[in-house]
This record gives structure tokens, sequence and C-alpha cells, in this order.
């Protein structure tokens, strides 16, 4: 086994591989040890040049390609990434010359591992960067600290710089920091959280700014957490605010819906208000209530309010569209054609039927004559938005497992009217209604296929996507 130590950068890197590479020693035979210093950058690995150019002898070609991902890989935290550096580069250079286009390989799918994790990162330095004014010299600084999760306050430099070209900054890290002196790029070693500067006056204006911003309505928590992860928050003002905006969110949602009811009433000339949803834990009080809505018009062309139905603490909960003509003429949903191929695909599935809790986004049904008949219409965003909270309280009484939303109005009810089910069906997902969510086509879609092939075939989808939520309801 050789042992190679060298500076943990790139250019150091590159000099102990192509010292390794021109001996032939194998990545099986190599220890990579770091040690711990700094190096100036050199450059001896070249992209392919112009046959007319001449070359060292000792020189190896390598795609491009690999030089920018291997840049970007060296400023992993991970160890490994050393060695599997070298091994792209022994594979290259050894006959695999096609390597980096096969996404399946194991080296290849780590590299792009490392490679989104340092995109990742520089994205989120971009982003969270909070400069905080200090006077130093008798001039104006902005300082600002940042931890970032791997190392990229080199890479990140010149956008700081283009950016904020005018003001004379630093950027303090635990690893390195960068200095702009409005001319110059200089970096030093990085220090402890107590050199930066602790607050300034604009903060309190910046956090005035974020709370007149804040839409509580489109809050999404995970969505949140996993675009501003809790880690950056101690170095942001206005995260100081957030646990107090989420907590008001519920009650600002539900005053903006009624100065949105009142202005919609007043434009159709008409006025309907929503009945107010119990605070109740008994799923037999809610569908009194829900007897009683008239948050929109559909109220008024329904027989009648058609409720949800099942266990009150079922594993899994279903979410539809609105309920259909029978539906409405009996009070239950999910008893029509498409009910029926319902209870079919949840046999299939190794479901019963009356263990699950099925429901619909909308509870009146929305339609319009045409001759004798009732033809489904679908409902708009308005009748979602009024009948939202009923199934919200469905779900917060019954708390199943797993939320099975069919169709796309159910689930963009959830996710918003970008998320589409053909993506993203079968996939086990979260929300902040439900902690876990499937979401597949709604059964009335199986009845629309244009011939026999297409519905058995859309038919054993369908079971399948059933078959995921009720393992993750087991789980």
């Amino acid at each position: 086994m050789e042992q190679i130590s060298f500076l943990p950068t790139f250019a150091s890197w590159q000099v102990a591989a192509r010292r390794a590479l021109q001996n032939e020693i194998r990545p099986d035979q190599i220890a990579w040890e770091e040690l711990g210093e700094d190096q100036p950058p050199l450059h001896l690995f070249e992209e392919a040049e112009p046959e007319t150019a001449a070359k060292p002898a000792s020189q190896f070609r390598v795609p491009k390609r690999f030089l920018a991902l291997a840049k970007l890989i060296s400023l992993h935290r991970d160890a490994s990434r050393w060695p599997l550096l070298y091994r792209l580069l022994w594979r290259l250079t050894h006959g695999e010359t096609h390597l980096l286009e096969i996404t399946v390989d194991p080296d290849i799918a780590q590299a792009h591992d490392f490679e989104k994790a340092i995109r990742r990162d520089i994205h989120k330095m971009r982003a969270f960067v909070r400069f905080r004014e200090i006077e130093h010299a008798g001039e104006k600084w902005f300082v600002a600290w940042f931890e970032p999760a791997h190392h990229i306050v080199e890479q990140n430099a010149s956008f700081f710089a283009d950016r904020f070209a005018s003001m004379r900054w630093s950027i303090l890290t635990p690893d390195r920091s960068v200095h702009w002196d409005r001319k110059t790029l200089t970096f030093t070693a990085g220090v402890p959280r107590s050199e930066a500067p602790a607050a300034d006056q604009m903060e309190e204006l910046w956090r005035t700014y974020y709370a007149n911003i804040f839409n509580p309505a489109r809050v999404k928590v995970h969505a949140m957490q996993a675009e501003m992860p809790k880690k950056y928050w101690k170095n942001l003002p206005e995260a100081t605010l957030i646990p107090s905006l989420l907590h008001e969110a519920p009650q600002r949602i539900e005053t903006m819906m009624k100065k949105s009811a009142a202005k919609i009433a007043q434009a159709d000339g008409d006025e309907w208000y929503p009945a107010p949803t119990p605070k109740t834990s008994s799923l037999t009080t809610l569908r009194g209530a829900a007897r009683g809505c008239t948050a929109c018009p559909l109220y008024r062309n329904a027989t009648q309010t058609v409720f949800g139905e099942g266990p009150k603490h079922a594993k899994m909960m279903f979410l539809g569209e609105q309920p259909g003509d029978q539906e409405d003429l009996s009070g239950k949903p999910f008893i029509g054609p498409a009910g029926q191929l319902l209870d079919r695909a949840l046999k299939d599935a190794g479901i019963d039927r009356n263990s699950v809790y099925v429901t619909n986004t909308v509870k009146h049904f929305k339609w319009e004559p045409r001759g004798k008949r009732r033809i489904h219409q679908k409902p708009s965003s308005r009748d979602i938005a009024a009948c939202r909270p009923w199934f919200e309280a469905e779900l917060q009484v019954v708390r199943p497992a797993i939320l099975v939303c069919l169709g796309s109005t159910a689930a963009q009810a959830l996710f918003g009217s970008s998320f589409r089910v053909t993506k993203e069906r079968g996939k086990l997902l979260e929300s902040e209604l439900a902690p876990r969510v499937v979401t597949t086509v709604h059964p009335s879609a199986l009845l629309r296929q244009p011939d026999e092939e297409a519905r058995v075939r859309e038919y054993a989808h369908f079971v399948q996507d059933l078959g995921v939520a009720l393992r993750a309801a087991e789980r």
C-alpha cells in the first residue's frame, strides 16, 4: 500500500495524482493522507489542446467536464473525495473514456451527490449571508458571519465582490475568511463566531419588512426548513420572528379568508358566510355543523352536504374531489361508478374499505343541467378554499397514518396549483396537513380510458399506488 501525503487542495491533489499515474499506481493501492496547510494553485492537468500545440510527454488528457467536476468535488469536507477523484481519473485514463456519461455507475453517482451538496452549499451562502455595519479605520465596513458545510469561501468570493462591489466587506467563517476593499479580494484564516459583530441598526428595519411580506397562506414549514435549515437561523435577523409568525398564521389565514369571502359576496351582489368549523374531536359534531355550511354558492343547487365516512381513527384516509350525482342524492361519499371502482381496487390492493376514511375536498356537488341529467363541473379555487376548513378538520380528528389524494384537485389542495399527479403519483410525500401522503389518479379517470387495454393498464397502476400507501400505513 502506497501512502500519499498532500495538502487538502485541488492543486496539491493534482500533483500527487499525476505522480501516481506516472508510476501506474492503482487506486486500491493508495492511502491518501491530508496535511493541514494551504498551497498556491497549480494547473498540471490540462484540457485537450489542438493537435498542433506542443505537449509534454508526461501530460494526461482528461475531459473538460471532469476538470470542472473534480474542482467542485475537491471542496467537499468528506475525506473520501480524494480516492473517489483518483478512481475516476484512473478509469478515464485507462480506457473508460465515456465514464462520465454512465450515471448509474457507483463512482459517478457518488461524484454527482458530492457535486450537488457543494452547489447547494454555495447557494445557501449566497442566500443567507447577512452583513452588519461597523466602523473600521474611520470608514464604514460590513461584516458577515457564516458557517459553510464545505470549503466554498474562495469559490464564492467573486460572486460577493460583483454583487457588493461598492461596499467594503468581510465574510468570516470558521475555516477561511474573505475581505473586499472595493478593489481586491484577500483571504485570511478562519475565526471564531465571537469575532463577528452581533447586530446593527438596520436589523430592526429588516425585521419589520420581513414581517410585512410574510404570507401565512403560502407558508409550508417543511418546505421552508428544507430551503432555510434551522442551522442558519441563528445568523439571520428575521429568524427571530419565524416562531411567532408561524404561531399566528392560522388566525391570520382565517381573517384573510373572511375578508376575501366578503369581497366576493359583495361582487356577486349576494351574501353568504362560512359556517364556523367547531373545535371538536367528534366527527358526528363536524358532520352536523357541515350541513349548514354556506361558505360558497354550491349549497344552493346541491341536495345536501356530503361529509366523509369511516372509522374515526382510520390508518388510511382517502381524499377525492367532490361528490357526484349519486353521492349528492344519498349523502354518502364514493358510492357511484367511481366509488365502486375504488372499492374493487382497494380489495385488489389488500385494503378493507370499512377500515378506511373516505371524504372529498369539496362537500357539495357542483353541476350543470344537460337535459334531464346533472353533469359534473370541476370545482373552482374559491369552492376549494371555502371547503378547506372541513377536510382539514377531518384530518385533525382522524389523524391518519397516510393520506391518499385521489386526483389533481385533492393533490393541489395540499401541494399547490403547480403540483402534477402524473409526475409524483405513487411516491411517499410530506405536507403541512399530513405527515405522509401518496397521490394517484381519481378512479373516474380510469373510467374515461379510451379502450380496454388502457383501462387494464391504468387500473393495475392505480392498484400499485394503493399498495404503496398500504405499506406506508402499516409501517
